[in-house]
């Protein structure tokens, strides 16, 4: 498995753990009054372990893009870096500002959450653009016709 598929499913396992953790939180009367928690462990596991569980597993087990030099077989690996961290920063910044903008409104927090999901959008379109080649038919081999 390589190196940059490894760094997603570690992570999107780090995010499995905190969508737990704040869904058990949740379970209980004070976290229950925290009304961000909810809508962000879902994120937590949606976006966090799912999104960037799937796009990691996709990275590596997608046939090789066609025609491809040796070090390039999966696309672009600095994209697909960049996807990661993009992705994960969106995450982070929707962690912090959703339960702060339910606390203290504000155009900060509004702000970040903005940035939030266009960073989330940008990772996916990234994901997108490094995979779409590597989608195709596969090839077939032996006689033309019948």
């Amino acid at each position: 498995m390589p190196r940059l598929v490894r760094w997603y499913v570690k992570t999107a396992f780090l995010w499995l753990a905190l969508a737990l953790l704040l869904k058990a939180i949740a379970m209980f009367p004070a976290g229950a009054s925290l009304p961000a928690i909810t809508p962000v462990s879902w994120h937590a596991l949606f976006v966090g372990w799912l999104t960037q569980l799937i796009f990691g597993i996709a990275h590596w087990m997608l046939p090789t893009k066609p025609g491809a030099t040796k070090d390039r077989l999966r696309g672009s690996e600095g994209l697909m870096w960049s996807v990661f961290i993009t992705l994960n920063i969106g995450l982070l910044l929707r962690v912090v500002a959703e339960p702060m903008q339910i606390v203290q409104p504000g155009s900060l927090w509004a702000g970040l959450l903005i940035a939030s999901a266009w960073l989330q959008w940008l990772a996916a379109i990234g994901f997108v653009v490094n995979s779409w080649a590597r989608a195709r038919p596969p090839v077939r081999r032996g006689k033309k016709g019948a």
